[in-house]
């Protein structure tokens, strides 16, 4: 890809993603529009809508509704009208897609117009069958450049798709350094909390935090705690959207503890969240699956939260020794053994690991640096032409 300097182009922007619902990517797609629109950058949001619209209109982002969610070869080439639509009257410059359906139609919309568009891997997709799952991921390193949200990504976005390393940039996500600050935590709704769900505060607390699905590792640490030592403390899950009968499965299992280990689940809004972490002594991370990032590892972090992470994915670049610990994924007694470990560690002891992990995530993880990098990134990006 060969680069050439040109005159600086008005910054337009817009940001393409199937729904506005809760989530990472749409976490994400908030931030940098906020971050736009403080900036007095003129931006647009494109989706199929969700609860996350009302943010956007409370930051003053028009958000433009297309069906943009479908998989359907047919509505996706239509969609590409519809696009280049919405991008001749809002005179974008740079558009940000996060997914590849709503890839499809923006790399051809892009393509009639003459518009420079970027990508996000936000997770790791599916490369088998491969002759149709890799052309069809392939869509989201066609554009200008491809943003990987850590190294290890980065990795295997240049490795499975033949990218040059100068067209991905490592962009990780940020955690809200302020909201998950412990000294901002009010302490009365913390106490509110706890009597809400009758936590013990006589033994400490371990909690998980993620969406109940098999891939964040609920069934793998219940295993673990079977085979540990200390078995007195409290287990918190917190975390919503239950697929199929996957909570009725899990409440039966929780049954099932030894009866020292007592355990609650309970979903918390996201203003809610920085409580949860604050709960905790330890916070596991036990996914089954390497994460592009790990941004509740983060957020566990800034709050001082001692995080017990599986070594893969961007855990490995979070969590570093004395900030954290990793245990082999998927190996239950390797997780055992780890739990154990972090439990016969003084309060004190925890506190000081806790505090060096919120020191790095502070330098390295802010929502500020992220949103620098991504707006510094398309500023670049409109100031060459291929």
């Amino acid at each position: 890809m060969i680069l050439k300097k040109t005159k600086t182009s008005k910054m337009v922007i817009a940001q393409v993603l199937p729904a506005l619902r809760q989530g990472g990517v749409e976490r994400g797609t908030i931030e940098i529009a906020a971050a736009l629109q403080k900036e007095g950058i003129e931006n647009y949001v494109i989706s199929s809508g969700g609860v996350m619209v009302e943010e956007l209109t409370q930051l003053g982002v028009e958000h433009i509704q297309l069906p943009i969610q479908t998989k359907n070869p047919f509505k996706i080439w239509q969609n590409v009208k519809l696009l280049e639509a919405v991008f001749k009257e809002k005179k974008i410059t740079l558009v940000h897609v996060r997914s590849r359906a709503p890839a499809w139609s923006v790399k051809f919309a892009c393509r009639r117009l003459n518009i420079p568009f970027i990508a996000t891997f936000h997770g790791f997709y599916k490369l088998n069958p491969r002759w149709l799952k890799k052309p069809y991921n392939r869509v989201m390193t066609e554009g200008q450049v491809v943003i990987a949200g850590s190294r290890f990504m980065k990795k295997h976005i240049i490795e499975n798709y033949g990218v040059a390393p100068q067209k991905v940039r490592c962009i990780p996500r940020g955690a809200d350094m302020e909201k998950f600050n412990r000294k901002n935590i009010s302490k009365e709704d913390l106490t509110r909390l706890i009597k809400k769900y009758d936590i013990p505060q006589n033994k400490p607390v371990v909690v998980l935090v993620g969406r109940l699905s098999r891939i964040k590792g609920h069934f793998l640490l219940l295993d673990a705690i079977r085979q540990m030592k200390n078995q007195n403390f409290t287990l918190l899950f917190i975390g919503g959207n239950p697929k199929g009968t996957y909570e009725d499965k899990l409440q039966t299992a929780l049954r099932q503890l030894p009866s020292s280990v007592d355990f609650r689940m309970f979903a918390l809004s996201s203003d809610q969240m920085p409580l949860g972490y604050a709960l905790a002594d330890v916070c596991v991370q036990p996914t089954l699956m390497p994460e592009t990032f790990g941004r509740t590892m983060v957020e566990a972090q800034a709050v001082g939260s001692v995080v017990v992470a599986a070594a893969h994915g961007g855990a490995l670049e979070l969590i570093k020794e004395g900030t954290g610990f990793l245990f082999k994924p998927g190996d239950v007694t390797s997780l055992a053994t780890r739990l154990d470990e972090v439990l016969s560690l003084s309060q004190a002891e925890r506190k000081k690991i806790g505090e060096r992990a919120q020191k790095a995530a502070r330098e390295e993880y802010s929502i500020q640096k992220m949103c620098d990098r991504t707006i510094a990134l398309y500023r670049e990006i409109l100031e060459l032409n291929v």
